[in-house]
């Protein structure tokens, strides 16, 4: 089926269009120039890079084709000298074009005269990538409607067997409903889709571009996953810590736990980090639940240092008005002072071939001119502290700008994430400070806007551009900033339907936001196995790349409304 919806035929003029990837597509290389020409490509992926050699044209020559990923749209350059592994914007070309929107599975030809001018024509029209996407939902309507049908056909048996039991043995039934839970299930729910998008896009989402992280500055569907678990972490801090003062524990004892958890997360991503074998001599120190447990050791011990057995409302009406913020007053010069180590950090540090500054990739980025620099400050720090052998090898930079090893969950981004995670606090400490939802409401998407406006100005609204890019690699305050905002207004539109209009209940997700941690670590473990991943032929379509991931998150969600059926749940 997956050939029907992407393409239907296997060979086309000698080519063999099985061997294409996803987002690959053929190009046809023609020259009856009577000399030696070289091509050169660039991706729009890759911000402020030169051109890459890709491939020398021999004269009169007319049968080379070349792979192309097109993913992004890309430019092209032919050269009449060989200027070496990169070409500049100001070396004189025979012809160039800009920004061609190649697609999937398409050929195209590139023909250089003999008088040295160029034409580009389409041989094979390209396949449209989103009908995978509309063929996925429809299996997956049919799916759900099959499944509820069988289940309303279960219940209705169920209930004659219960029904004729009653009344073959003469016996009351004595009907008894347990009472809703007192938690707020837009918390659980907003958890559980955090976990579901982050199983489904480390799954492959389908491998769509705007699914995947960004190569580097920009904000994709996955860079959001991440800071939104982590903001709900910190919403869950407060409501929690005041639950064990109101048990009479102490903060000694509140403390000991926070860092014995705080223990637990890192030693797990420690050792999920070495799922490929333990290797010491290169093992990943820092990772995903890492950074979990740095942040939650920082933000619960200084909540829990900085909380009041008894809160007695003011009397004054600004200062009621404002009493989260005043609850938060010790967190909130914790939050400033880390930005300004940030800041000046990024800023003030003088680093060895690599401007103050700098917060780009390094590689291609800038014309080639700071090749190992990937990452300024943040890179140089981490590599100091971690070590070459021991930060993340294979970053999303890599691919596109030729870049070193960089660690995305490195050790200088967990100043921003421990920020991140206090502005999840300050949504826990309005939820306890404030008890109708119009002002729980209001006061979250007032951070919101605000949020968004100062992630907004740093990055000059952009990609690219501004004083700070929005960027996940680097954990930028302008990423906290916005992604802050998107969970601040999902939190409340999910409050408001959840808990406040009760239109919906959260299933199946608030299942999943109830077993986190068994989610993230049992699709880790089981990355590669039966029945949760499989391979049929190439693997080389959208479709099916996406059947997969899909189908590898639904049995999660599966396996987590089981557990809720059982009423299992693991917390560490």
């Amino acid at each position: 089926m997956h050939e029907i919806v992407e393409y239907t035929i296997s060979e086309w003029r000698g080519l063999n269009m099985r061997s294409l990837k996803v987002d690959e597509a053929f190009l046809i290389l023609k020259s009856m120039f009577t000399r030696r020409t070289y091509l050169y490509s660039l991706s729009e992926a890759c911000y402020s890079c030169p051109y890459t050699k890709v491939k020398a044209l021999h004269p009169y020559h007319y049968n080379d084709n070349i792979t192309l990923d097109v993913a992004y749209p890309i430019k092209f350059k032919l050269i009449d000298d060989d200027v070496g592994q990169y070409a500049f914007d100001n070396v004189t070309s025979l012809c160039e074009y800009q920004n061609l929107s190649c697609g999937e599975f398409g050929v195209y030809n590139l023909t250089l005269d003999e008088y040295g001018s160029c034409e580009w024509r389409t041989d094979k029209e390209a396949v449209n990538i989103y009908y995978p996407m509309l063929a996925v939902f429809i299996l997956l309507a049919l799916a759900i409607v099959v499944f509820k049908i069988g289940l309303c056909a279960w219940r209705s048996f169920r209930y004659e067997v219960i029904t004729g039991t009653v009344n073959s043995t003469d016996c009351g039934v004595d009907i008894t409903t347990t009472n809703r839970r007192n938690r707020m299930r837009s918390l659980d729910t907003f958890r559980g889709l955090a976990i579901v998008l982050m199983i489904f896009v480390n799954s492959g989402g389908g491998h769509y571009w705007w699914i995947e992280h960004a190569p580097w500055n920009g904000l994709h569907l996955a860079d959001i996953v991440f800071p939104s678990f982590l903001w709900i972490m910190g919403v869950c801090i407060p409501i929690s810590i005041k639950s064990q003062i109101r048990r009479d524990d102490t903060k000694y004892h509140i403390c000991l736990k926070i860092i014995w958890r705080s223990l637990k997360l890192f030693l797990i991503g420690l050792c999920l980090n070495s799922i490929n074998g333990p290797k010491l001599e290169n093992l990943r120190i820092m990772g995903v639940l890492q950074r979990f447990g740095i942040a939650y050791l920082i933000c619960g011990l200084a909540h829990t240092m900085f909380s009041q057995r008894i809160i007695i409302e003011p009397q004054i009406a600004w200062k009621r008005k404002f009493q989260d913020l005043l609850i938060m007053r010790g967190e909130l010069l914790m939050m400033i002072f880390l930005i300004a180590v940030y800041l000046c950090t990024i800023f003030g540090l003088n680093l060895p071939d690599c401007p103050r500054g700098y917060l780009g990739p390094g590689g291609k980025h800038s014309n080639a001119e700071y090749f190992n620099c990937i990452g300024g400050a943040s890179g140089y720090i981490d590599l100091l502290v971690l070590g070459n052998n021991h930060i993340y090898q294979y970053p999303t930079a890599k691919y596109i700008y030729d870049s070193k090893p960089f660690d995305p969950e490195g050790v200088f981004g967990c100043l921003l994430t421990i920020v991140q995670v206090f502005f999840g606090v300050l949504a826990g400490v309005i939820i306890l400070t404030h008890t109708t939802w119009r002002a729980r409401i209001n006061r979250w998407l007032i951070w919101s806007i605000i949020l968004a406006l100062i992630g907004g100005a740093l990055s000059d609204f952009s990609s690219e551009n501004g004083s700070i890019p929005i960027n996940k690699n680097l954990w930028s305050l302008s990423f906290v900033c916005v992604t802050s905002a998107l969970a601040f207004a999902s939190l409340s539109l999910l409050y408001y339907i959840i808990d406040v209009k009760y239109w919906w209940q959260g299933y199946p997700f608030e299942a999943a936001g109830m077993n986190a941690i068994i989610l993230y670590v049992g699709h880790t473990v089981m990355h590669k196995m039966l029945p949760w991943h499989w391979r049929i032929g190439p693997m080389n379509t959208h479709f099916v790349l996406l059947l997969e991931s899909v189908w590898n998150t639904l049995l999660w969600l599966c396996i987590a409304s089981y557990l809720n059926y059982k009423k299992f749940y693991f917390s560490l």
